[in-house]
C-alpha cells in the first residue's frame, strides 16, 4: 500500500482490477478519518464525453511502475457509486459506497467518515 503523503504521486495513474484489467485512471484518495489511512479512490471511468468518477476501495492496494493495482474487479467498479467529475461525495452517501463493496460503515468523528485528498 503506499503511504497517505505520496498520493499526489500517484493521480492520473492507471488503476487496474485484482485481475491486471484497467480500470481507470485514479482522480483522488478519500482517507478514512477516523485514522487518516486512504480508505477509498476516485477513478475515471466511463466514455470520454460521460467520464464519471467511481470509487474504489484501497484495502489491499498495491503499487507498481506507474499503476495502481487494487483488490476488486472491474465489473464491480462499473456498478458503484460515483460522483460527476466536478462533483462532491455527501455524508448521507457514504454509506452506499461501503456497502456496494460490503465493508462496513460507522461515522467517523463529526458528520463524515470519508475526506478527500
Amino acid at each position: 500500500m503506499f503511504e497517505a503523503e505520496n498520493i499526489r504521486d500517484w493521480r492520473g495513474h492507471a488503476v487496474l482490477d485484482a485481475e491486471g484489467n484497467r480500470i481507470g485512471e485514479l482522480e483522488s484518495v478519500y482517507v478514512d478519518t477516523s485514522s487518516d489511512q486512504p480508505a477509498f479512490a476516485t477513478v475515471f471511468v466511463g466514455l470520454p464525453t460521460r467520464r464519471r468518477l467511481a470509487f474504489v476501495p484501497l484495502d489491499g492496494a498495491t503499487v507498481g511502475p506507474g499503476h495502481l493495482t487494487v483488490r476488486v474487479l472491474k465489473r464491480q467498479v462499473k456498478n458503484a457509486p460515483s460522483i460527476q467529475r466536478d462533483g462532491e461525495l455527501l455524508a448521507e452517501e457514504e454509506a452506499a459506497v461501503f456497502a456496494h463493496y460490503e465493508r462496513p460503515y460507522q461515522h467517523g468523528p463529526g458528520e463524515r467518515r470519508l475526506a478527500r485528498r
